[in-house]
């Protein structure tokens, strides 16, 4: 047995001569804090080879797994990856001899693993046994995990796990309950100039600097090749200070709107990865988890499915579960799995098949050592098609990823939430994409001399305003997780070339008023349902919301002022009122608004001012 550095213990068997001490102290390097919900990662010294390799490929016929038991009985089976010479984000090799795992330890205390490498024609991609490759295959070790010693990092929070039965996740080690208030746009947010490989296709789609937020960057944040990365590193840093905690993004999208994001070596090789990319695009989403942010992962665009009336060369297998997609899976799992806040959906206005999406998203789960948010994307009008199927397939999702218009989201949340509960298998549901298309959610008032108003060339014109009443508040009081802003084509900054997210500075800020209502007033959301029969509202038109946990917590959403009733008959007791300003900063805990008394229909209102904008009535039992 032999100790190497200070951060863990390799054990080989046999006496070691002291060449063999050197030669173990060079086969495999642990990094990491060594802290619960810290990420720990393993790099291997073994078989060399070239990212373009085909005999044998790297990706397709090699297959490592580390195993991870802690003493006191949790396990994890974590895929690696190839990882050229393990310093690719920084060097740009394309060839090396190291192997990588990342794992994030939930306990703290003694951690042993134990390494699995296999070789054999296409072996990642199968259950097969594979010949061993040593010396990674049987290797085993220790090391000590210390428990966290507060949350200097959203590390800290611990990973966001989908809790069975209830409508919102939760972070592990916190405790502490989701809300989700992000950004949809740029859905090509990769497909960024100082990542390597990455080139544009479409002149509407150019890659992107993120010149606007190389002021965000701060000293000490991640770069790559001396100074690279800045821009995009100081837009997470600038979206973090704004309030919003999700970022979405595409991982494919060759052949889509964008036509610029791939994680391939070449666009149309589908076996062969860029490591250096990919490492580079790892360091991204670590310091996004630092900062706090949930990823939401987009595995694949519309462009990218086969149901159109000629073959698609860009679908993964022809969209059916094959070796394109098997090994598109297990790379993204073993390199990126590990972030805290993730959510992996199976594709963007996505129309597979039933089968093709249960396939696909059994074969995620199953490589998946963590359990993420599994959802699904698709169309308004395809819906009913591709969710209803779906429901109360635990094995398959864990929930779905709406894109409606604006003003229908508080109806259609509350839709799939009730149909998901009555299958028996509840679903956590977000509203990521505003409807129109084309315009989406707006600049502000203001910015680059944008008057601020959306005009669609069908129906009603509309501002960011509107997106707060009716899809942010319309979200979260039809009981959904929350929102990510879609940009529209049309408009400054839109989805496929923005670049300065203070566009949206105006929106970021409303949603982060009313994340911080619910978070900092302790309102059991998670406990709570959409209760729109309660003020009168049973076909949950745009009129008035509620959201309850009976005979507790009322909190109830004027989109346009006035007055309500609420029916407090089958409940007794004592309620405090007061009114929250969704529209200006000010204190989370509102304006003090009266008491009223259960057992009887109360009427709430008028406003405590500006009676014809939008306000929050909060109810909450005294006695």
């Amino acid at each position: 047995m032999t100790r190497f550095g200070p951060v863990g213990r390799l054990v080989l068997l046999g006496a070691l001569s002291a060449q063999a001490v050197r030669a173990a102290d060079e086969f495999v390097q642990l990094e990491g804090d060594r802290v619960v919900w810290r990420p720990v990662t393993l790099t291997f010294r073994g078989p060399h080879a070239r990212e373009t390799d085909s005999t044998p490929n790297p990706f397709t016929d090699y297959r490592l797994t580390v195993t991870f038991q802690h003493d006191q009985g949790p396990m994890f089976k974590v895929p690696g990856y190839f990882a050229a010479d393990g310093r690719a984000a920084d060097t740009s090799a394309s060839e090396g001899d190291r192997w990588r795992v990342h794992f994030v330890p939930d306990l703290p205390g003694l951690w042993r693993w134990s390494a699995e490498l296999v070789a054999g024609p296409h072996v990642a991609l199968s259950g097969e046994a594979g010949r061993p490759v040593p010396p990674i295959h049987g290797a085993t070790g220790e090391f000590r995990v210390q428990p966290t010693s507060g949350a200097t990092s959203g590390w800290d929070r611990g990973r966001l796990v989908v809790v069975p039965g209830a409508r919102y996740r939760k972070f592990a080690g916190s405790g502490q309950w989701f809300l989700k208030t992000g950004t949809d746009s740029p859905e090509t947010l990769l497909a960024y100039a100082d990542f390597d490989g990455t080139r544009a296709t479409k002149s509407n789609a150019p890659l992107k600097t993120y010149t606007a937020h190389v002021q965000d960057w701060r000293p000490g944040d991640p770069v790559w090749k001396g100074d690279r990365g800045k821009g995009l590193i100081g837009a997470l840093n600038y979206l973090a200070s704004a309030g919003v905690n999700s970022v979405s993004m595409l991982t494919y999208n060759a052949g889509g709107d964008g036509d610029n994001v791939w994680p391939f070596v070449d666009r149309d090789d589908k076996l062969h990865y860029d490591v250096s990319k990919l490492d580079q695009w790892r360091r991204v989403f670590e310091h996004a988890a630092r900062l706090g942010l949930h990823l939401h992962f987009k595995l694949q665009e519309t462009e990218n499915d086969d149901h159109r009336p000629k073959f698609t060369p860009t679908a993964l297998d022809g969209g059916a579960l094959g070796p394109e997609r098997k090994l598109y899976l297990r790379e993204l799992v073993a390199r990126f799995a590990h972030v805290p806040a993730l959510t992996w959906n199976l594709g963007e206005e996505c129309t597979l098949s039933t089968e093709e999406l249960v396939a696909m998203a059994r074969y995620l789960r199953s490589l998946d050592p963590y359990g993420h948010h599994v959802v699904v994307h698709t169309f308004p009008n395809k819906q009913e098609e591709v969710y209803t199927p779906l429901l109360g397939r635990a094995d398959v999702l864990t929930g779905v990823s709406l894109q409606n218009p604006w003003n229908v989201a508080h109806e259609r949340t509350w839709t799939w939430v009730h149909r998901s509960r009555q299958s028996g298998h509840v679903w956590v549901v977000g509203h990521d994409e505003q409807n129109p298309a084309e315009l989406g959610v707006p600049p502000d008032e203001g910015y680059q001399g944008f008057d601020g108003v959306a005009k669609p060339k069908k129906g009603t014109a509309y501002t960011r305003h509107d997106i707060r009443r009716l899809c942010l508040w319309g979200t979260w009081l039809a009981g959904g997780e929350g929102v990510e802003y879609y940009f529209g084509y049309q408009l400054p900054h839109n989805d496929l070339n923005a670049e300065d997210f203070r566009s949206r500075a105006a929106s970021w800020a409303d949603a982060r008023r009313g994340r911080r209502f619910f978070e900092e007033n302790s309102i059991p959301f998670w406990a709570m349902d959409n209760a729109d029969e309660l003020v009168g509202n049973p076909q949950r038109k745009n009129t008035v919301y509620c959201f309850a946990q009976p005979g507790q917590v009322y909190v109830v959403y004027l989109p346009n002022g006035g007055t309500a009733e609420l029916d407090l008959r089958a409940v007794q007791g004592q309620f405090e009122v007061r009114w929250f300003d969704p529209r200006t900063e000010g204190p989370a805990a509102g304006i003090p608004g009266g008491s009223v008394q259960g057992g009887a229909q109360v009427k709430l209102g008028p406003p405590p001012a500006m009676p014809n904008e939008d306000w929050v009535v909060w109810l909450r039992r005294t006695q």
